[in-house]
């Protein structure tokens, strides 16, 4: 049984990086753009963990100060407790120093704790958001790239393939033709024009002269 879910798992591994071979190997630019898409989730859970982080530093803050102003408040009543001889008083505010003051110490050190991470974090963040704008550059290099190639080739296809020539060819071909038949239509129709014209005047000339020529008999 364990034999036959290791093969099945290798069977769909070899599936899956035969598909992503595929997709590398006719559609590189779409890969990249999946991966860069993927940085961008990536770059935004940190940005969201940055603004928690910086938030529970602020709660922090707050909680020192509140903390330091209760245990500063309850020293001051505890000397006053202390010069008025109110014993009882005294104890239970200089209980409450200690108290504050332990706490404001521990959350002392955590807020520079969490302000050295926040501060770390930040960098690193900042330092994706750099990565992530240069491969959006450079995605923008390689569109360009293959862009000129993709454009290269439909020329070069164009230029060296008959399959694009030909039609284009018998294009041409059909309307020379055409053309010509044209002409000559318009040639012979002129001719035609020409030659009845001719023959009419040659009529009148000859007409005149069969005039000219009754006349001088009569006479």
């Amino acid at each position: 049984m364990a034999n036959l879910l290791t093969k099945i798992k290798d069977l769909i591994i070899a599936d899956l990086n035969e598909t992503r071979q595929h997709k590398e190997t006719h559609n590189p630019i779409d890969l990249l753009n999946q991966y860069l898409r993927q940085c961008e989730q990536e770059t935004e859970k940190v940005s969201k963990l940055f603004e928690r982080q910086a938030s529970l530093r602020d709660e922090f803050t707050r909680e020192f100060l509140q903390a330091t102003e209760r245990a500063e408040k309850r020293k001051y009543q505890a000397e006053i407790a202390l010069k008025a001889g109110e014993t009882e008083l005294y104890q239970f505010a200089s209980a409450e120093h200690q108290q504050y003051s332990e706490r404001a110490e521990r959350l002392n050190s955590s807020l520079g704790q969490v302000t050295e991470q926040l501060s770390e974090l930040e960098k690193k963040h900042e330092e994706m958001k750099h990565k992530l704008k240069d491969m959006h550059l450079r995605r923008m290099e390689l569109m360009g790239r293959e862009n000129v190639t993709r454009a290269n080739l439909k020329i070069n296809q164009v230029s060296e393939s008959t399959s694009y020539t030909d039609p284009f060819s018998s294009k041409f071909k059909d309307i020379e033709n055409y053309l010509e038949r044209l002409e000559q239509k318009v040639n012979h129709s002129f001719f035609h024009s020409t030659i009845d014209a001719r023959m009419e005047q040659l009529e009148k000339e000859m007409g005149n002269q069969d005039v000219q020529s009754v006349k001088l008999t009569k006479e």
